[in-house]
């Protein structure tokens, strides 16, 4: 298979074993840019794994990967690509503030530029009245919140969410999705894992994942028939 330049993600047979455990077992997958694309299956399917290897932090054994056109976990790609992980990636005695400005200049903001897209994220996730607060003193809710702003400080063209709304309260997951439409809607590819059907039914494309396998594909409809 060609891998289509015009994709944000395509694998082609890829697998990955950890000792003698397959967890991905030959994965074919195709997920054009500008797509809200969701992710479901059971603990255990391989969707973390996925992430993982898409963005760089481990790799395959067998197959190709290829990302916004080039190979997973290239400097190009690593600096349009954003991913909040299941577990919070934050320094718990840094105030929300600078964790978001930390992971901005990891991604080559600086001087005016970062301080906007600082002020653009804490007001986009509703946290701008606790910039100050260190990450230890708040709460699940917020946490979860502050994760999300470090991964799209830097205005990402591919998104990648590991079961963002995880603990997050049902308004605060509206309000999470809410956004994720709209970023669909400007042009940025995100890829999201999820349990909640209500969430899943606001993906454009579900795709069903099980012992590593690609077993179902299709919009949230064709899905549930």
């Amino acid at each position: 298979m060609d891998h289509d330049e015009g994709a944000a993600v395509a694998l082609t047979g890829l697998r990955k074993s950890f000792g003698e455990r397959e967890v991905l077992c030959g994965l074919d997958l195709v997920i054009p840019r500008g797509t809200l694309y969701g992710l479901i299956g059971p603990n255990g399917a391989g969707k973390t794994t996925l992430f993982r290897i898409l963005v760089g932090l481990t790799r395959g054994i067998a197959g190709a990967v290829s990302v916004l056109g080039s190979p997973a976990g290239s400097r190009e790609v690593r600096a349009v690509t954003g991913y909040m992980t299941q577990a919070e990636a934050l320094y718990q005695d840094l105030s929300v503030v600078e964790n978001i400005r930390f992971f901005g200049r990891l991604f080559g903001l600086r001087g005016k530029v970062l301080e906007d897209a600082v002020a653009e994220t804490l007001a986009l996730v509703d946290l701008a009245d606790r910039a100050e607060t260190p990450v230890h003193e708040l709460s699940g809710g917020m946490r979860r919140r502050a994760s999300l702003a470090c991964a799209v400080v830097h205005r990402p063209r591919l998104l990648l969410l590991d079961e963002p709304t995880v603990g997050v309260d049902p308004e605060l997951r509206a309000q999470f999705w809410d956004t994720f439409v709209e970023w669909g809607r400007r042009g940025t590819t995100l890829i999201v894992s999820t349990h909640h059907l209500d969430e899943a039914n606001r993906c454009h494309t579900l795709g069903l994942l099980r012992r590593g396998r690609l077993i179902a594909e299709g919009s949230p409809r064709e899905l549930m028939d």
